[in-house]
């Protein structure tokens, strides 16, 4: 397997304002051995975590609703999307953020959550990585309505379906989120819900 030779030569911060975009110039040895000098542009937001909650006996899963403005600009015509529990690590190792997001956004205290993977989501453009996870919830983890930060402008609508209606959602194009979709897509592989 070939491994390219880089050499990062400059590095320009484009912007600072949510997170950071930098352009990069850097040298790159070919196949046959030529450098060739290229420029990319890489945004970086952090690394994330998101869950999959499921409860086997009842057989349902909980999801959010929210507005997310890039698919608004992007021919969503309400901005509105459906997906599974999901937030930025900020100082977190990937398991705690993913325990303080769930209670945040859901409302649900889990305890014990399983690590699936870790992936990234858009390797072309974006540094991040996602810690995929999944957990079972019940009835008496719900220790508030959920919903968000209202400090970070959350507004998150928290949703409970049966999981056969969640996983066709995929093909109705309700659910249109990759990491949503993943996840539903392993609980229906290995026969979660």
């Amino acid at each position: 397997m070939y491994v390219p030779e880089i050499k990062i030569t400059e590095v320009k911060l484009l912007s600072d304002n949510w997170y950071q975009l930098h352009k990069f110039t850097y040298e790159y040895r070919k196949k046959d051995g030529t450098w060739e000098t290229q420029h990319r542009e890489a945004y970086d937001r952090g690394n994330g975590a998101c869950i999959l909650l499921y409860n086997p006996p009842q057989k349902t899963v909980i999801l959010t609703r929210q507005f997310r403005l890039p698919t608004y600009v992007n021919g969503n015509t309400t901005g509105m999307m459906i997906e599974a529990c999901a937030g930025l690590l900020d100082r977190d190792n990937a398991e705690d953020c993913i325990k303080r997001e769930t209670e945040e956004e859901t409302g649900y205290q889990v305890r014990d959550v399983r690590k699936l993977f870790e992936i990234y989501m858009s390797p072309g453009s974006v540094t991040e990585t996602v810690t995929f996870f999944v957990g079972e919830y019940a009835s008496e983890m719900k220790i508030n309505e959920g919903g968000g930060v209202a400090s970070e402008q959350e507004n998150i609508e928290v949703l409970e379906f049966d999981f056969e209606t969640a996983y066709n959602m995929i093909a109705t194009g309700e659910i249109k989120d990759a990491k949503t979709i993943m996840l539903l897509q392993y609980a229906k592989i290995n026969n979660l819900a």
